[in-house]
């Protein structure tokens, strides 16, 4: 039970809460009060009651978690860690400067905050893979819900009827409990509660006022994203005196962080013969269960596809280190961006036009520094008669524009699995580009893929010309090769694998042999992809690249039809050539 002495220090340290609030806000011109004065008591019992952790080392792993998933109300995250001792309150004032890790919304940047938030409803699929355990019972998670009734223009749906929205999340089979979210000792006894249920995740729908505390802001629509100018501040601040109670909150310490998992080991090496035929998704959940064999850390996730993507592979042999997500691609980046943050390595495969639905959460998974590894199946229009709508005809280009990511195309199964091992060793965003149909492995086992390499396959003295592709591409290009070759034209011939970084020397040297021209070939949109990969590296050198892409829409066809009727495949190659 509570101590009756808890509750008053605790609406005291609400209101510090709500003060420096408005303060930083008015100080930086910007941001959004009023979000974080209804949530202030929530916040307060959250900080300075229930969470366990150290304020002086708020990555500590053993520490609780906390998620704000309405990143907006990034200045009451940052005085909670102010009033917790993490720094100064006085640095509040510097929220929103050029230079000051209070950003306008919350990003690994600031120490207390593990990823970035502020697009609104991530912050729970990133605190389901922080919390993953067992077949997702997920008894150690809690969702507080801020139901303030205001949106950014209107009121919402549901306004205050948190009736709704509790029955809503017991459909899901959350436990769920309703809240006068500025009762401090209803706050209370709803996480006192929540400790008994050991078999659920609970929500504590917490109804609120959006600007609770000030008179001229609570509850009233208008006041979204806006600070309230200086001559309104101390108006606002008349308002929320500070009782002077005596006493203090004790910030309870967590217990001891679990031992760490045992240390990686090398990666079994890849065990295929050249000309094989293999499709690479095959190749890559072979490569996931030796991974996760190697290394404790690994992860695989997948969106109902794994007997496509083959993560099937793993989620057979060691089911301990799978987590089926179904067919929710958002929430299934945003679990393992969560799943990142507490040291383990996800891999996460779809459909590569599928991935297209999760790439809000992609950017903001490279908004928060994420170690993510992600598979895209069935690319292009070489997967056949499925149709334009199973095509993923945009992911490189898709995946090329998110900060700071790696992109690679493998193109046989060798190469496939060096480069997931490759992926689990960088930190980061990684995207493994997957074809679905059959190829030949092109590479010995002891082959290396270096990130940001390639490998000239053919190439001669008197080559007429040079041709960069990857994936089903490079096996059109090798025929096309071996086409020309009869007539007595010799043909380069360069897998990009890395298609970001991208082997800008080898490319460069290429072309000045082949009449400084380079022929790109992709299974993929002409925008984004390959070709403006290779365009990019080449940007300021006099070296003209042609594009043999995926021009227009396509239709149901065999692989081979396909290729040939949008201009990619070997006869195409060789006559551009």
């Amino acid at each position: 039970m509570t101590d009756t002495a808890t509750i008053p220090l605790l609406r005291d340290k609400a209101t510090r809460l709500r003060i420096h609030s408005l303060r930083a806000t008015t100080a930086a011109g910007s941001g959004h009060p009023t979000t974080c004065l209804s949530a202030a008591d929530l916040m307060s019992v959250l900080f300075f009651h229930v969470m366990r952790y150290d304020p002086k080392n708020p990555l500590d792993p053993a520490n609780d978690r906390f998620v704000l998933s309405k990143g907006h109300a990034a200045p009451l995250l940052y005085a909670a860690w102010a009033e917790a001792g993490l720094f100064p309150p006085e640095k509040l004032l510097t929220l929103r400067q050029l230079g000051s890790d209070l950003e306008g919304h919350p990003t690994p940047r600031f120490a207390g905050a593990y990823v970035g938030t502020g697009s609104l409803g991530q912050g729970l699929s990133i605190g389901c893979g922080m919390a993953f355990a067992g077949f997702y019972k997920l008894a150690n998670l809690r969702a507080i819900v801020d139901v303030n009734r205001l949106g950014q223009s209107d009121p919402t749906m549901l306004q205050h009827d948190t009736t709704t929205y509790a029955r809503r999340f017991a459909a899901f089979g959350w436990h769920a409990f309703e809240v006068d979210g500025h009762k401090i000792e209803d706050i209370l006894k709803a996480f006192e509660q929540a400790a008994k249920v050991a078999d659920k995740p609970v929500a504590i729908i917490a109804r609120t006022l959006k600007g609770k505390g000030v008179s001229f802001l609570e509850n009233k629509n208008g006041w979204h994203g806006k600070a309230v100018k200086k001559d309104e501040l101390e108006k606002a601040l008349a308002e929320l005196p500070t009782d002077g109670v005596p006493g203090t909150v004790e910030i309870r310490r967590p217990a001891p962080a679990p031992p760490p998992l045992p240390a990686p080991r090398s990666m079994a090496p890849p065990a295929y013969e050249r000309g094989q035929q293999v499709a690479t998704r095959e190749a890559y959940g072979a490569a996931l269960k030796k991974l996760a064999e190697a290394d404790a850390r690994v992860i695989a996730l997948d969106g109902d596809v794994k007997n496509s993507t083959y993560a099937e592979i793993l989620a057979q042999a060691h089911p301990e280190h799978y987590i089926e997500c179904y067919i929710a691609e958002q929430n299934m980046v945003g679990v393992a961006v969560g799943m990142g943050t507490a040291g383990r390595i996800p891999f996460a495969s779809s459909f590569a036009c599928f991935l297209t639905r999760a790439y809000d959460q992609i950017r903001m998974a490279a908004v928060s520094r994420a170690n993510l590894k992600l598979m895209g199946s069935h690319a292009g229009v070489s997967i056949g008669e499925d149709g334009a709508s199973q095509m993923g005809l945009e992911d490189l280009a898709m995946m090329r524009a998110v900060a700071g990511s790696t992109v690679f195309y493998p193109s046989d199964a060798v190469s496939m699995e060096r480069l997931v091992e490759q992926a689990a060793r960088l930190q980061g965003i990684v995207y493994l580009r997957g074809t679905r149909m059959k190829t030949p492995v092109l590479y010995d086992n002891k082959e290396e893929f270096p990130v940001g390499g390639s490998k000239v396959l053919r190439q001669s003295p008197d080559d007429a010309a040079t041709v960069v592709a990857a994936g089903v591409t490079l096996h059109e290009a090798l025929k096309a090769h071996d086409e020309l070759k009869k007539e007595g034209i010799s043909l380069r011939v360069i897998d990009l694998y890395s298609v970001k970084p991208v082997d800008r020397e080898t490319l460069l040297v290429a072309a000045r042999v082949t009449g400084n021209a380079l022929l790109v070939a992709e299974d993929h949109f002409p925008q984004g992809g390959l070709g403006e990969a290779v365009m990019s590296a080449l940007a300021g050198d006099d070296v003209r690249v042609v594009q043999l892409a995926v021009g227009s829409l396509p239709t149901s066809g065999t692989p081979e039809e396909l290729m040939d009727a949008v201009g990619i495949s070997a006869r195409h190659i060789g006559e551009r050539a």
